[in-house]
């Protein structure tokens, strides 16, 4: 009889111990779970586009937000420079019209102002005119990124 009350303590101790050991790796997995969605998470508030893809002739594209349909290009000057605008302006947005292209020049559709592709990227360099409205970006690796908050701040334009 003792040695079934043994076996029995063994048995009932062994099984604890694997209880609070399996639990550990639980919470353990759990863990990584929700660092690995706060890294994705830092991945989702951007947008990435391959340096490949841009070229001397506009790309547009669009991002939806709160029911918004945003628009903006990306575009290599004639300099060789990578450049991101929205295809609204500061101005003209109201009509919703957008910018189309002619050869090194983006054009708004609306007033028929014309902008060397060079300047393309930077604030408004002439106050309360025209302008492709500034979006900023980066270079990463071989990518451009731009942040949705800066996407979803010019939301206003469309």
């Amino acid at each position: 009889m003792r040695k079934i009350d043994r076996i029995k303590t063994i048995l009932i101790t062994s099984f604890i111990i694997a209880v609070f050991l399996f639990s550990g790796c639980i919470s353990e997995v759990q863990s990584n779970t929700q660092t690995n969605k706060s890294i994705l998470e830092k991945q989702v508030d951007q947008i990435s586009i391959p340096i490949s893809e841009i070229s001397q002739a506009a790309k547009f594209y669009k991002y939806d937000y709160e029911g918004k349909t945003i628009s903006f290009f990306a575009v290599k000057s004639s300099d060789g420079q990578l450049k991101i605008a929205f295809n609204a302006c500061d101005v003209c947005y109201p009509e919703k019209k957008g910018y189309r292209q002619e050869g090194d020049f983006m054009v708004c559709n609306y007033c028929g102002l014309k902008f060397s592709t060079k300047g393309i990227g930077t604030q408004n360099k002439e106050s309360g005119g025209c302008w492709p409205g500034y979006l900023p970006s980066k270079i990463e690796g071989n990518n451009i990124t731009i942040s949705k908050v800066d996407l979803e701040n010019g939301k206003w334009r469309f």
